[in-house]
């Protein structure tokens, strides 16, 4: 009987690559986005007047400038972290080192079940999706349109996309496990390769000690009476 995993285990993914091209083009693509991000958030650091995301004690009735300035270290400490992940599943992939992948694989697991509590807090909360509008700045284009709209068809909007980033995200995590599952087989294969020909070669005598054996003599002959 053939397991759910060897059902749909592959070695091809999108565009009719290998999954371990796939998967070094995934990462190197999430370390370019990541890369970005961490850009803009270390210039907003070095300049935050120009980009202005401090929050005055005027606007909140409080200050959060050390708030704002520590969220801003943890999130370019993320994506410092994310860069480090991603550029690991692609030296993995690279060099067959199933062992590299598996931080990027279950970051994707963690990313996957974060968007399905958010698909499924809007099945049980849908006017949270109101409440999200609301909290839109008024020049934000169609604000007033997306308010008139009836709140079932924004929710079935809304799990719609939702639902269509978690089939691609699912896919995406496959071609990932498919990677791991290859690179593991064919590095099990090598040291199984590995340890038969070790022992091949220490039951065999070397070649210089199989010329050196002298013949045995021949048997007599046989005189007959």
């Amino acid at each position: 009987m053939i397991s759910p995993w060897d059902r749909w285990y592959t070695t091809s993914c999108c565009l009719c690559c290998h999954v371990r091209t796939g998967t070094i083009i995934l990462g190197i693509w999430y370390m370019l986005i990541n890369a970005v991000v961490l850009l803009i958030l270390l210039s907003a650091l070095n300049d935050p007047i120009q980009y202005h995301y401090h929050l005055t004690s005027s606007e909140l009735g409080t200050d959060l400038d050390v708030m704002d300035d520590a969220n801003m270290c943890i999130a370019a400490a993320i994506s410092l972290l994310m860069i480090l992940i991603c550029g690991m599943a692609t030296y993995g992939a690279y060099k067959q080192h199933a062992a590299w992948i598996i931080p990027f694989f279950c970051y994707q697991i963690f990313d996957f079940a974060l968007n399905t509590l958010v698909a499924l807090s809007v099945v049980v909360y849908p006017n949270t999706i109101q409440d999200y509008l609301q909290q839109l700045p008024g020049t934000f284009p169609y604000k007033e349109d997306l308010m008139s709209t009836n709140n079932m068809c924004l929710v079935l909007a809304v799990l719609l996309f939702i639902g269509c980033i978690l089939a691609f995200k699912a896919y995406l995590i496959a071609c990932v496990w498919n990677c791991y599952r290859y690179v593991s087989g064919r590095s099990t294969t090598e040291v199984l390769v590995y340890v038969t020909t070790n022992d091949t070669t220490v039951l065999l005598p070397p070649y210089e000690e199989a010329i050196a054996i002298p013949p045995k003599d021949p048997p007599p002959q046989y005189v007959s009476a």
